[in-house]
């Protein structure tokens, strides 16, 4: 291992957002984590919040001693992160660029499955514009693919998205990794309260085994297989946390904590742990809407929980059929009536432009948040991510120029049009004053009437509820939709 080295590993900035100092890129730091064990001299350059982030990649590169690049990227960080690409080999010709997370997981994925299908398509595109862009692809676990990609004789795609493969991880080997690398970012730049309290986010499980049709990884294990780290790794981490950072809040960003069997137990040992430390935590997280009971609500309560967020996506029965979503309307219901018993807000996130999607379908979502009355929601326009069924399973449409997904029990459709993912990123934002755009559209509503929709969703119903509107938070994806204010101090760390 002496012989690797420096490496710069950058997280790509995600100028679609209001505010991109809310959560650090954890991957990319468990990547960093590995790393160092192996006494690995790194550069890590955090672009989150950077405006002029080509002008600083060039003059990095420039001076830079590191031969190996690495780049972690959503699909909504591409356009950056191919931008940064192009910026790195400009400046320095022969150095090896590898792009992991994510994007390249999902298309990797969506490209296995239409060679399972003896078809090439988009995914294939997709991929092919990657390999243009890219010298080295990791899809899947980052850990230990990074070693295989910075050896010389790498392959152009390392596949650690197999579960057959020893570079995928299971629950042993995830909870016996390092805590992430926070150090080599500018903790304090991160700016995420929770109740008022300070919080910062961990990982305590991965993956989702739903098939909603919007979703991204139905066909990747990376995203799918349920892999959850022990309680004893999770509560030291959060031990850690609170003596290191001095933070008493923590965002469990996991896909959803009740597909967790061992959950109430994880909940009675972080409850343990707070009162050992002699504190009050405030905690958040997404929990699963058909799974959630009250013994739950109520360990969570105890553990610390102010406020879970639930995707439930529509209050449209049609709509819940037509996206899989193996939740009815009823069980959506009583999940907010069983958090509100035990104390806990309820963040519902909320998503048009579904197969089938009309005016009234959007009105009956309309009318379950008035009388659900959430403690706040967010509503975005679906749009279709490379791994998605509504991707993977469309078939392009040689009149219309679209590619059409049609949910096979109800024969409704979803029209979706293509994206560049590394050039297009205007369908991950937008807010209330009308700047949204939509790249989808059904038989009964165009894309500009889904936006329209949209728009009168979020004025009306916060107006009615009295939940004010904050710019930093609406129309983002769920996941990143918690903002508040934040500058960074410093964006590059580097450790020999």
């Amino acid at each position: 291992m002496e012989s690797i080295g420096p490496v710069c590993l950058i997280t790509s900035p995600s100028v679609f957002l209001s505010d991109e100092r809310v959560f650090m890129s954890l991957g990319i730091l468990k990547v960093a984590a590995v790393l160092e064990t192996q006494k690995i001299s790194l550069e890590k350059l955090d672009l989150s919040g950077i405006e002029n982030y080509e002008e600083i990649m060039l003059a990095h590169a420039s001076r830079s001693e590191a031969e190996c690049f690495g780049i972690t990227a959503t699909t909504p960080q591409m356009p950056a992160a191919t931008k940064i690409a192009g910026v790195i080999h400009r400046a320095h010709p022969d150095a090896k660029i590898i792009l992991g997370g994510p994007h390249v997981t999902l298309v990797n994925a969506a490209h296995k499955k239409e060679l399972k299908r003896k078809v090439l398509g988009r995914a294939a595109r997709a991929k092919d514009v990657l390999l243009c862009n890219f010298d080295i692809l990791v899809a899947g676990d980052g850990e230990e693919a990074i070693f295989l990609a910075l050896d010389e004789n790498t392959p152009k795609l390392i596949d650690a998205d197999d579960p057959k493969s020893h570079l995928f991880l299971d629950s042993q080997r995830l909870s016996l990794m390092p805590y992430p690398a926070r150090h080599l970012v500018d903790v304090d730049s991160y700016h995420y309260f929770i109740d008022g309290e300070r919080a910062l986010s961990l990982i305590a499980q991965l993956g989702c085994p739903f098939e909603c049709g919007f979703c991204g990884g139905r066909a990747s294990p990376f995203l799918r297989r349920v892999r959850i780290r022990s309680i004893e790794s999770i509560i030291s981490e959060m031990k850690f946390m609170r003596e290191t950072y001095g933070v008493k809040g923590f965002m469990l960003y996991d896909d959803e904590l009740n597909v967790n069997k061992e959950m109430i137990k994880l909940m009675w040992a972080i409850r343990d742990l707070e009162n050992q430390m002699g504190e009050e935590w405030k905690l958040r997280g997404f929990i699963k809407a058909q799974l959630f009971t009250e013994e739950q609500a109520a360990a969570m309560r105890e553990a610390g929980f102010c406020q879970i967020l639930v995707g439930f996506e529509s209050g449209s029965p049609r709509i819940l059929t037509n996206i899989n979503k193996r939740a009815t309307r009823e069980e959506n219901t009583r999940c907010l009536e069983i958090a509100k018993k035990y104390g806990i807000k309820v963040k519902a996130l909320m998503s048009i432009g579904h197969p089938g999607e009309s005016a009234e379908t959007v009105m009956e979502t309309y009318e379950w948040l008035i009388n659900a009355k959430p403690d706040d929601f967010d509503v975005t326009i679906i749009t279709t991510y490379p791994g998605t069924p509504y991707y993977d399973d469309a078939v392009f449409d040689e009149k219309t120029g679209a590619w059409i997904y049609t949910y096979g029990k109800t024969g409704d459709r979803l029209y979706g049009l293509e994206i560049d993912y590394t050039k297009i990123a205007e369908y991950y934002k937008g807010n209330p004053e009308g700047d949204y755009q939509s790249f989808v559209y059904t038989d009964y509503l165009t894309a500009d009437e889904l936006v329209k929709m949209r728009d009168f969703i979020e004025r009306d119903i916060r107006q009615k509820l009295k939940i004010p509107f904050n710019p930093s938070v609406a129309a983002i994806r769920y996941e990143h939709s918690m903002g508040q204010a934040g500058l960074p101090k410093n964006i590059l760390k580097t450790v020999n």
